[in-house]
């Protein structure tokens, strides 16, 4: 009998330690999520939550409120602001590998062209905005190279700041 009540103690000990340390480290894991310094600077009126008001001072993070937004109360916690943040930095890392692929493009298509020396034209994607920038013998290259650029897939508009030799 005494051998049965010290295993239903002992088991009873084990069992209240595993609870009070996993307590424990659900408690500390909550604490160690502090709010960023975007949420806290958001956060105008100090109520620990980011409305969508004030989101909208951040760009990017306006844009991914709604998905973060998990229990559709209109307002993100730390947690919440946490996922806003990643979804708007995955977005942003698309949008430059997309800006980096139309750059890639247009280069090679100007490339393409004999007239032209790849060399002497920069491009820079931005958004699906194209900007060609630098020297040509002579403004009807400057047209052609803008011609050329604006039938890649993916230019949205084509800046022309090309300058005559």
């Amino acid at each position: 009998m005494n051998s049965k009540r010290y295993l239903l103690r002992n088991a009873m000990i084990a069992l209240a330690s595993v609870s009070a340390v996993a307590g424990t480290g659900a408690h500390a894991a909550d604490e160690a999520r502090q709010p960023s310094t975007l949420f806290l600077h958001l956060d105008t009126n100090h109520d620990g939550y980011v409305s969508r008001t004030e989101a909208a001072n951040a760009r990017g993070i306006d844009r991914a409120f709604a998905d973060a937004d998990d229990n559709g109360d209109g307002r993100l916690s730390v947690d919440e602001f946490l996922k806003a943040e990643s979804i708007q930095q995955r977005r942003q890392m698309a949008e430059y590998a997309t800006d980096s692929v139309i750059t890639a493009k247009v280069k090679a298509v100007l490339l393409k062209e004999l007239e032209m020396k790849a060399f002497d034209v920069s491009v820079e994607t931005r958004r699906g905005r194209v900007l060609l920038s630098g020297l040509v013998d002579d403004p009807r290259q400057a047209r052609r190279a803008a011609q050329i650029a604006s039938t890649v897939h993916g230019v949205e508009r084509v800046e022309n700041a090309l300058k005559q030799k």
